[in-house]
Formats: structure tokens, sequence, C-alpha cells
């Protein structure tokens, strides 16, 4: 049976590795990439849509990455228990008016034994910023190791 390293129960060094896992293949854009880490009956709340499957987590993210254009994300480990990872996290983005925003919020992640995320719970809120208000400026793609952090930046 195919698994998903690391597996739970997590402890924070693992949870760290998973957080960092997940927030580099958002960076990806890429739905066909991320969708791979879910359960194929997952279940999400992400602000008012609520996906069911690989399939509809899919047409999501395709929606999201066209209307969120030059996404960069940063996620941080909250807190870990057994199969369960609460994180924070932030991501910058500007739409199609060329308007910048950062997206604040928290997620919580149930996991199978063999890692597979089974339940996405997101609470997400969106802020108008300024373009001299960003601070996420590395290249599209994963984050630069050497990037500071949600806390490092003051969020």
């Amino acid at each position: 049976m195919e698994t998903k390293p690391p597996l739970p129960p997590f402890t924070v060094e693992s949870a760290i590795q998973k957080v960092r896992m997940a927030e580099d293949a958002w960076n990806s854009r890429d739905p066909d990439r991320v969708v791979l880490v879910y359960t194929a009956d997952t279940v999400w709340r992400n602000r008012a849509e609520f996906p069911v499957g690989r399939e509809q987590v899919h047409q999501f993210l395709q929606r999201k990455w066209a209307r969120e254009l030059e996404y960069r994300l940063i996620k941080e480990l909250w807190a870990c228990a057994g199969n369960r990872i609460a994180v924070r996290f932030a991501y910058e983005w500007h739409d199609d008016s060329g308007q910048w925003y950062r997206s604040y919020g928290n997620e919580n992640w149930e996991f199978n034994d063999q890692g597979f995320m089974m339940r996405r719970f997101a609470s997400i809120n969106d802020l108008p910023i300024p373009l001299g208000e960003r601070k996420f400026f590395w290249p599209l793609g994963r984050r630069p190791d050497d990037h500071p952090g949600l806390s490092d930046l003051g969020l």
C-alpha cells in the first residue's frame, strides 16, 4: 500500500516536515501534484466551498490559481497530536486588476495511517494590500530555505 511519509503519529519534527512539504506542493500551483497528498474521498471546507474527493479538490485548485495570480504561500506549524496537525498560513497574490492581497488563515488537517490527508478545514481572511506592503518576493515556486517564515516576518 502506498504511503506519504512522514506518517502519524506526528512528532513536532515530523509535523514541521509535513507542513513544509504541503507548502512546497501548494507553491507549485500544480493541482495534479497537490491532489496526490489527499485521500480519494478527502473532505474539505475552504471558505464557503466544501469539495469532497480528489476530483472536486482538483477543480477547486484550478479555479483558485486561475484567480489568485502570482500566488506565494508560507505555512507554519501551530500544533500537532496523533494524526492531526494545525497550521497557520499567509499567502500573497493579486487579482486580474492588479490588486494585491494577503490572505491569512488557519487549517486543521487529519491524516490516515498511510499519511494521506483525509480532512482539511480552512478558515481564511483576505486583506487588500498596497504593492509596497508585500513581503513575499521569491521567484514563483518553492520558498527558498533562507526566506523568513511567518513569525520572522511578524505575521
